[in-house]
């Protein structure tokens, strides 16, 4: 198939398609070699994972799951003894295996550190006994406050128990009691973490990642046909900075805030193309869209469909519709309003904005054939307001006093990145951190939806002469090919989870091989992507593109809109439209 791109520079973001399909487009082209590096990996966590289940764990799950069950028929509240088999229940993983473990220790990123950046990658022995005597003593208090709060929730449970549960005042004391000790125990594993440091090195399992990623997408770079060698020779530079990120992000300070590796990649990125200029030795292992298409299929297998079942019908409405009003009105007012003269630069924004942040970018601008630049502008813009607004909405719930679960819904759709969602969540609150992990994760589904959407309109109406009719094998051209991998990803892992049953999944899927293997890898090729980004750009570029300061407006007023928009949404169908949803969560 013949290609031609947007512009002479290598890489470059979009690459536009024209001719027929052939078989060898299938390991020549990008997308094509995303699905395929994107399955290799996930066929390989489950051939890792699901031959080699936790001891006993089929075992332990039917016998806390008979606690829980007798105590919630025995009881109007939750009991110590309910939560005492849920956490156990919870602390079945296979991540918890030493296999995992190992397999964890080279995906993992750079641990947390305060004044010493080498904190991250290093720490001795003696460092490490230094942290644990500092934390012990807030490990020994949380202690004793814990038991404090245990006994006072077991002697009201005992008089509430004593009464057959039936003394409304009694029980409610019990489950008030029962909510603190649950919250001491929580502190108290805080404490017992910062008092449970280990010594470790942290370089060569960072040299053996940078290998074999190299030589991962070096392989899949070659049978494209590019050169093995001069990708693998500059990727060590590229992945060197994404590191650098990463330490970035878990900086005490930084991490507080919440700024991430995305924003740090692309800064770090752009200061280096801005100055000295990137390397040209580099510049062959700069692949944006290579690194992040391959992580957004891994991110399919991340969408299951019991989650989002599991938040229903609310959950939906405020995800499936909220986004693409806002998706279609920001277009218009960029258009109708400001006047944009680039309409693949506004609706790049818009998908970016709307819908769930980077990974909406990339599809949309593949689909509308986007300059580089006007993705590059739409990225940067959302990183900036993804770090203020996962601050800002949790502060300003809190402010007004909003409930756990209509926080986590207006937060989990309109918080671009998931990573800055979850962090959003768990600042304000377990329920909260739960409703918006799920709702993203259902406005995740939407990636391809807009794609598609976005390659027949630019098709019909944007790129079409007058009385031309659309041409079905022009959107096929357009469409983005790696969202087929990410749909597909989504509906086999959403059929393997649904064949093991939840507890299993939970165990040997979720805290196996997502969190244990491929959500990990998926973090380091973003971090690899944002890099990129960085590495390509330069502020001269984007010049043109804030003049009159259209892109800024309009990523206000759309966030404003979204913003006011999803939180009347999810109110009216939370707390009114599916009240029983929420009364179950």
């Amino acid at each position: 198939m013949a290609e031609t791109t947007l512009k002479t520079s290598e890489p470059d973001y979009v690459v536009i398609e024209s001719g027929k399909t052939t078989l060898k487009d299938l390991y020549t082209k990008e997308d094509w070699m995303a699905i395929w590096l994107g399955f290799i990996l996930l066929i390989a966590g489950l051939l890792i994972f699901l031959p080699r289940p936790p001891a006993g764990m089929n075992e332990n799950l039917a016998k806390y799951n008979a606690v829980m069950k007798a105590e919630a028929a025995r009881a109007p509240f939750k009991t110590i003894a309910w939560h005492e088999a849920a956490n156990a229940k919870k602390g079945i993983k296979a991540t918890d295996q030493a296999f995992a473990k190992t397999l964890q220790n080279y995906l993992n990123p750079p641990s947390g550190w305060t004044t010493n950046p080498l904190d991250a990658i290093y720490r001795s022995k003696a460092a490490a006994d230094v942290l644990n005597a500092a934390g012990k003593e807030a490990f020994e208090k949380a202690k004793t406050a814990e038991a404090a709060v245990l006994a006072k929730a077991r002697a009201s449970e005992a008089a509430a128990a004593a009464a057959g549960f039936r003394d409304p005042t009694l029980n409610a004391q019990a489950e008030t009691d029962i909510k603190d000790w649950t919250t001491a125990q929580g502190k108290l594993s805080k404490a017992k973490s910062k008092a449970a440091n280990k010594p470790f090195n942290r370089v060569p399992s960072l040299i053996g990642l940078a290998i074999a990623l190299g030589l991962f997408f070096g392989i899949g770079k070659a049978v494209m046909g590019k050169s093995f060698g001069r990708f693998f020779l500059g990727f060590f530079f590229v992945f060197f900075i994404a590191v650098l990120a990463y330490m970035a992000e878990t900086q005490a300070t930084m991490k507080y805030w919440g700024v991430g590796f995305p924003l740090w990649a692309i800064f770090f990125g752009m200061l280096i193309s801005n100055t000295i200029g990137t390397p040209k030795w580099v510049s062959h292992a700069v692949s944006t869209e290579f690194f992040i298409k391959t992580g957004l299929v891994l991110l399919g297998a991340e969408i299951l469909f019991n989650k989002i079942l599991a938040i229903g019908k609310p959950g939906i409405f405020v995800a499936w519709i909220c986004t693409p009003i806002t998706l279609i009105a920001t277009y218009w007012f960029g258009q109708r309003v400001l006047k944009m003269a680039s309409k693949t630069l506004n609706i790049t924004i818009s998908a970016d904005m709307s819908v769930c942040g980077v990974s909406a970018a990339i599809a949309t601008a593949a689909a509308c054939r986007a300059k580089k630049e006007e993705l590059t502008l739409a990225i940067g813009l959302s990183m900036v307001f993804t770090a203020i607004m996962m601050v800002a909405q949790p502060a300003f719930a809190k402010l007004v006093g909003m409930p756990q679960i209509l926080a986590g819904a207006w937060m989990g759709s309109t918080i671009d990145a998931t990573g800055a969602v979850a962090a959003a969540g768990a600042f304000y609150g377990e329920k909260a951190l739960y409703v918006a992990a799920t709702v993203k994760m259902i406005q995740n589904v939407l990636i391809g939806v807009t794609a598609f959407c976005v390659a027949v309109y630019w098709c019909a109406k944007v790129d079409c002469a007058p009385g031309q009719k659309v041409s079905w094998w022009e959107v096929w051209y357009r469409f983005p090919k790696f969202v087929i991998g990410f749909i597909l990803a989504s509906i086999i892992f959403s059929l393997i989870d649904q064949n093991m049953g939840k507890d299993v999944s939970t165990v040997m899927i979720d805290h196996g091989v997502l969190r244990g293997f491929t959500k990990n890898a998926r973090e380091w090729f973003f971090a690899l992507a944002f890099t990129s980004i960085g590495l390509e750009t330069n502020f001269k570029e984007f010049k043109p593109y804030f003049k009159g300061g259209k892109p800024i407006t309009l990523y206000v007023v759309g966030q404003t809109l979204q913003l006011g928009l999803t939180l009347l949404v999810a109110w009216v169908m939370f707390y009114i439209v599916f009240i029983q949803v929420t009364n179950a969560i």
